[in-house]
């Protein structure tokens, strides 16, 4: 794969990779403060000053799992692209290699290595490939911890979900009409379907909601739907993009920083 753009952030870099059939993915290469891993005990998961750490505290990749997406979520830059597919499992690995050979960093120094399936595509949409990739990467890095984001597609299997993986669902809306429209794609799993996911990680799983209208964001059908003994919520902004801006979505409730 070979470096098409990359954009460099206060915490890292942003890379656009091409393939050897021309396909482009993302993939990041991010560091943070170790004491930011524990949100849930400090209550926020805001940096305490601008030391922004370095690769030896929490250091996280993220990787594609596909080129271009089927899903279409409307305030997603990847919606700009021609077609999709799903990408193999030497793909994926692959990009995890390339972020630690360009760092020149050895992850087993990192306190957290941390490996985000967050970036192009659904991975429930391409999960063998994803989970052969997890095993390959944790063979060789057993410190790695794997946390994979999902829309919750139906009839997908959660039991392996556990140890070092931890699961994010993109939720984006409590309400299940608004967020069918955020969230085009048929074949999910409804919100009170979602809060039945119980997973054995050693982390709870997150509720990513990337709010567009302070509506989205119910109270009640979050306490009736996630428990908070097994859910962690996480608030996200719109990152502005040409899908976004077609959609009037402007820059959502949660204003952005400049980190990646």
């Amino acid at each position: 794969m070979n470096i098409k753009k990359q954009k460099n952030f206060a915490n890292g870099t942003v890379y656009c990779l091409q393939l050897e059939d021309g396909r482009l993915i993302e993939t990041t290469d991010t560091f943070l403060p170790y004491y930011t891993k524990d949100a849930i005990g400090r209550k926020q998961n805001m940096l305490d000053n601008n030391q922004l750490g370095d690769r030896s505290e929490r250091w996280m990749i993220g990787v594609s799992v596909m080129s271009g997406c089927p899903v279409g979520c409307k305030f997603c830059a990847t919606g700009q692209m021609k077609g999709w597919r799903s990408l193999t499992s030497a793909e994926i690995f692959s990009q995890v290699m390339f972020i630690i050979s360009q760092s020149g960093y050895n992850p087993n120094d990192s306190k957290e290595f941390k490996i985000n399936y967050t970036r192009m595509g659904e991975p429930f949409l391409n999960i063998a490939n994803v989970i052969d990739a997890i095993n390959a990467i944790s063979h060789i890095y057993p410190n790695a911890h794997h946390y994979v984001s999902t829309i919750g597609i139906k009839g997908s299997d959660y039991s392996w979900i556990k140890g070092n993986i931890t699961l994010q669902i993109s939720l984006h809306s409590l309400d299940e009409e608004h967020r069918n429209w955020l969230i085009p794609f048929k074949n999910k799993m409804t919100i009170p379907e979602l809060g039945m996911i119980a997973t054995r990680s050693n982390l709870k799983t997150t509720l990513n909601l990337t709010l567009v209208d302070e509506a989205d964001f119910n109270i009640e059908r979050l306490k009736e739907n996630f428990p908070p003994e097994h859910f962690f919520i996480k608030l996200s902004p719109i990152n502005p993009n040409t899908v976004s801006e077609k959609n009037n979505l402007g820059k959502g409730v949660v204003e952005g920083v400049n980190l990646v």
